[in-house]
């Protein structure tokens, strides 16, 4: 708009140089003027604008998609690991197949979305900061409960990116200048952790232990999330008793229905503690506010589905770790040896008999496949779903995907209302299991690990045929004997953990903050090589892959005076 008033201005200049400069001196229409928004209202739209940029969707076409930036991470924490493939077939959306395969590289337009996104969220909250300083109409605990909510998504946003690029500069309201474009141009040189921390710290001590609004952040999600940073950093001590006073407020309890945490009708539920909340058929255009982020990701072929897109495929890595043994235990070791027999290759109109040996339930809720109830869609016809099984593989997402039955669907079905929750309880006891197992108790650790298991073994949470069968042979046990050995009971919990939060867009992030992400990914590599040929060759480079590179434009962006003020991650 400066831009606009300059040519304007030399415009009305050149042709009546004898008016009046009292002319010139009118406030555009479209702009907002910065003192409308120093007051209640306007601090609470900007604020409200600040939680709009969780689901990643917020400005115009061609800054980024919002499957870049969507809040489950689906290409950064699962396609870039071993629990999805990117799916549908090879010539879309190539630069997630770049991501996949390790083809990792600076100018990648993902890695660009979700920078833009994370600090476009950033700028929000630091507007939220500055023009309430500005305003005179808050009681000191109004003030006080918005910046709070301020930090905490500003918080949450920086920890996207230390999460992704490690080396970020960190912005707050005293470096934030809308009036200078150069003020955000500042090296990446410091560890940005002590202010995330600072951040959410800030948030925990001032938010109140409920909200009557579900999408506002309570004392308890600062705190989940204040805990995450910590053990991201290994901070075992200070993460262990914010948990524990989490499970001490008895406000959070494991719903008896693992897929409760999965459906559009039981969103905000007793096991969640903050969730990116979507809508539909709330006026936005083309139901933009619902999860945008995963508009790719539905089975392909049409039917139920619209024909479109076919990605974010379950791994087969993925499927074979639900596999049981006799004693209702995960196979840790063998699970990838022999591969879950399924539908590849298969026509579905040909005969296929679905697997009959022991399985974890929470499969059947991850993971879509031929002969199982696909929620209430139908019977998963298998190859039908799937646009290219030699590429992508015969399984199809499913925690995303809303029930027939939900009256949560845009006039797109493949955007609804199905929240993501991005903190839930089993999250906290997982967090305190592996705590235990580093720091304390494996016994402890153990009953941890048993309460998520023991949930997962309800009858009533099983994916059940029309007839009310469990759709597969379903045998799931508590760990029943004392763990005395610290290296199994760390294998047996991260393999809970992954159980538990298959295709939520955590794994690679967890396999870096374990230090093993190199032999996992490199282990995998190997065998799927041998399955999807695109992956065959494929590297994960230890002191590189770790974090993703520095966007080569935000690098060019960064300049000042000619000189970048951003530095690029080791090895790119």
């Amino acid at each position: 708009m400066k831009k606009i008033a300059i040519i304007l201005s030399s415009i009305v200049l050149g042709i009546l140089s004898s008016c009046s400069d009292s002319f010139l001196e009118v406030t555009p229409k479209a702009a907002l003027v910065s003192t409308t928004l120093q007051n209640k209202v306007g601090v609470n739209a900007l604020l409200i604008g600040s939680y709009a940029l969780l689901d990643g969707w917020a400005t115009a076409e061609g800054a980024y998609r919002s499957y870049n930036v969507g809040a489950d991470n689906w290409v950064y924490g699962s396609v870039a690991s071993d629990d999805a493939y990117k799916g549908t077939n090879a010539g879309d959306q190539p630069p997630i197949s770049q991501i996949e395969q390790g083809n990792i590289a600076a100018d990648n337009i993902y890695f660009r979305g979700k920078w833009r996104g994370m600090y476009d969220g950033i700028a929000r909250t630091n507007d939220v900061l500055q023009n309430l300083a500005k305003a005179t109409d808050f009681t000191d605990a109004e003030r006080a409960e918005v910046v709070a909510e301020a930090r905490f998504l500003r918080g949450h946003y920086h920890f996207e990116l230390k999460k992704m690029f490690n080396m970020v500069p960190y912005i707050d309201e005293t470096i934030y200048d809308p009036n200078n474009l150069e003020s955000t141009k500042i090296p990446n040189t410091a560890d940005i952790y002590p202010k995330i921390e600072e951040d959410l710290k800030a948030a925990y001590d001032v938010l109140p232990t409920s909200q009557s609004q579900p999408g506002r952040p309570t004392k308890w999600a600062a705190g989940a999330l204040l805990a995450k940073v910590y053990i991201f950093q290994k901070k075992y001590a200070e993460a262990k008793p914010i948990l524990e006073a989490i499970v001490a407020s008895g406000k959070y309890r494991l719903v008896d229905k693992y897929h409760d945490n999965f459906q559009a009708s039981t969103n905000n539920n007793a096991e969640s503690i903050f969730e990116v909340q979507y809508s539909v058929n709330d006026g936005a255009a083309g139901g933009e506010n619902g999860n945008i982020g995963s508009t790719l990701n539905y089975p392909y072929g049409g039917g139920a589905f619209t024909t479109c897109c076919g990605f974010f495929q379950p791994s087969v890595n993925l499927a074979n770790s639900f596999k049981t043994d006799a004693n209702g235990l995960p196979l840790l070791d063998t699970f990838n040896d022999t591969d879950l027999p399924n539908d590849q290759g298969i026509e579905s109109t040909a005969p296929f008999t679905p697997y009959t040996g022991n399985l974890d339930p929470r499969l059947d809720w991850t993971v879509g496949r031929r002969g199982i109830p696909y929620l209430d869609w139908g019977v998963h016809p298998g190859k039908a779903y799937v646009r290219d099984q030699t590429y992508g593989g015969p399984y199809s997402p499913k925690k995303h995907v809303s029930h027939k039955s939900d009256p949560s669907f845009a006039s797109n079905n493949r955007l609804n209302a199905n929240n993501f929750r991005l903190i839930r309880y089993a999250q906290v006891l997982l967090w305190l299991a592996e705590i235990e197992t580093e720091t304390g108790s494996l016994e402890k650790a153990r009953g941890y690990i048993n309460q998520i298991r023991a949930r997962a073994a309800k009858p009533e949470g099983f994916v059940k045929n029309a007839d009310g069968t469990a759709a597969a042979n379903y045998i799931i046990k508590e760990y029943p004997t004392a763990w005395t050995d610290q290296a199994y009971a760390r294998k047996a919990v991260r393999f809970e953990e992954r159980l538990e939060l298959g295709m939520e867009g955590n794994r690679r992030f967890d396999l870096v903050r374990w230090g093993v992400a190199a032999e996992t990914m490199n282990a995998y590599y190997t065998v799927e090589g041998n399955k999807r040929s695109y992956l065959k060759g494929s590297q994960f480079v230890k002191g590189k892959h770790e974090y993703f590179p520095i966007p080569q434009q935000e690098i060019l962006n960064s300049q000042v005076a000619g000189k970048a003020t951003l530095t690029q991650n080791n090895g790119y």
